[in-house]
């Protein structure tokens, strides 16, 4: 219900986009007065490392397709222009999904700044971000 939602929100753009479906994603909530989005995402066998744990890029796809459809929801259209990651924890297949909790810090002009967390079911803190996005279309 909720993807139906912020699908009809933005006609002419993919949201979901075709990568945040192939990663099995799901909006979990999506508060646009605010400026959230939270997304859930599996922990694949098949994204994970050497180590046996979910390889990095894939931590940072997860929090950049929550972050992308954030940006697009609430200022279109616009790319980003860096995505500063933390890593705090190994993300391993045991947790079952990853929460990814978005939200728009600021907006000066046509500069869009994000901060997002990955967490785990329990709550624990797995990884952070900030993200500045540029409006293209102003």
């Amino acid at each position: 219900m909720l993807h139906a939602r912020l699908g009809d929100r933005i006609d002419q753009y993919a949201i979901p986009p075709p990568v945040f479906t192939a990663m099995a994603g799901r909006f979990v909530a999506v508060d646009l007065d605010v400026g959230t989005l939270i997304a859930r995402f599996p922990v694949r066998e098949s994204y994970l490392n050497p180590y046996g744990t979910m390889q990095g890029g894939m931590v940072a796809a997860a929090l950049d397709n929550t972050l992308g459809p954030l940006s697009m929801l609430v200022a279109p259209p616009n790319v980003t222009r860096r995505l500063e990651i933390t890593y705090s924890r190994p993300v391993t297949v045991d947790v079952g999904s990853i929460l990814v909790d978005a939200r728009l810090v600021e907006r000066q002009r046509r500069w869009l700044y994000f901060r997002a967390e990955v967490r785990c079911g329990h709550g624990l803190r797995l990884a952070r971000s900030k993200a500045t996005h540029w409006i293209v279309g102003e």
